[in-house]
């Protein structure tokens, strides 16, 4: 019996600890809420707030077995988003003018990190084993062009701008901006999901039942659906709870601001790298992709748009615009992505560029 069946029985068969993380983050959450900790509890809130992250996406990928590819990876890119913007809002709420541009950088540090981190893992995995790593090259490419689309509208457009001062829009651009990104989302989620759902499905899940695994019962799946909830709500006030220790780190270290964001986007997507990597293991790559690429487009398709609403009552702007040195990686990602994904094919050396691009962003985001 398949790995998710074995999980299953786990989770509904008597030794339902990924039932306890949440009730017990939700318990850390309303000791913490509103106080100031000392170090030792915030290292004990810090260790329950990963596992709440980890028991999130579990639960994610549960109800994402259910329901099947490619809807499942839109389920857990979903997830994972909402941490993503409700970390962003809530930091943005109580940091004043310090974090004008968590938005932005968060935003471009899960884009690094999917499109380059991720999926240089993954074909490094894939290739190691299959020398030549297959894939659909229509909905991968078609993903990527969106990534790209969205990133370079919502992060690139505002350093270019002339009508506001600074890296930012006016209310008129940021309007475009958001409705834009929720339109190319919907558009994705539905070529997805309808319309060329076969475009994000492998060759073997094309011409197979998919059946690797045996898939959960309608009752575990429910009973994921209502822990990944609880789990998300946590996730969000422990970050809250968390954001001034994060923020002292940095100053330890002597980062430039920026970096908060790039922890928030590695807290939260450590998971789906690991359920990425799961895929990659187990020869599913367009799966990996689809996590990838997928969480990329929803992390600026659904995040920009949240704050950009949220701004409306938050104080002080909202810097979007990325600098010249996050421009030219993002273009070079946007090269090599492109060089990657048309062929439907890659090997070890597609890999290994993806890798040294996902390590210069983090070199120069510690070090700009």
């Amino acid at each position: 019996m398949g790995e998710a069946a074995e999980r299953t029985r786990k989770l509904v068969g008597g030794v339902p600890w990924l039932l306890v993380v949440p009730v017990v983050a939700l318990l850390a959450l309303a000791a913490t809420w509103g106080r100031k900790p000392g170090d030792a509890v915030l290292v004990a809130v810090a260790i329950v707030l990963a596992g709440a992250v980890l028991t999130s996406v579990h639960h994610a990928e549960v109800v994402a077995h259910r329901v099947g590819e490619p809807l499942g990876s839109l389920i857990l890119a979903v997830a994972v988003t909402v941490i993503e913007a409700g970390l962003i809002v809530t930091l943005m709420a109580s940091g004043g003018s310090e974090t004008d541009s968590l938005a932005r950088d968060t935003v471009f540090a899960a884009a690094m990190i999917t499109c380059n981190g991720v999926v240089g893992l993954c074909l490094v995995i894939s290739t190691l084993r299959r020398h030549v790593a297959t894939f659909n090259a229509e909905g991968t490419a078609t993903a990527f062009a969106t990534v790209i689309t969205l990133a370079t509208v919502c992060l690139v457009l505002p350093a270019f701008t002339t009508s506001s001062a600074g890296p930012t829009f006016t209310p008129t651009q940021l309007t475009f901006a958001a409705i834009a990104s929720v339109v190319l989302y919907a558009l994705f989620v539905f070529a997805q999901t309808v319309r060329h759902r076969d475009h994000f499905l492998s060759d073997e899940e094309l011409t197979t039942d998919d059946g690797h695994d045996e898939a959960p019962t309608d009752r575990a799946a429910l009973v994921s659906l209502v822990a990944l909830v609880l789990s998300l709500v946590a996730v969000i006030g422990l970050a809250k709870v968390e954001s001034p220790a994060i923020e002292d780190a940095v100053d330890y270290f002597d980062a430039p601001q920026s970096a908060v964001g790039v922890a928030i986007a590695l807290l939260v997507l450590l998971p789906e790298t690991l359920a990425a990597y799961r895929s990659a293991r187990r020869d599913r790559l367009q799966t990996s992709f689809n996590l990838a690429y997928g969480s990329a487009v929803a992390s600026i398709g659904l995040t920009i748009p949240t704050v950009a609403l949220a701004s409306i009552w938050l104080d002080g702007s909202l810097v979007l615009g990325l600098s010249s040195l996050q421009i030219t990686l993002l273009v070079l990602t946007g090269v090599v992505g492109a060089l990657t994904v048309l062929p439907g094919r890659a090997t070890l050396q597609e890999g290994g560029l993806h890798l040294v691009i996902f390590a210069a962003f983090l070199v120069f985001a510690l070090n700009p």
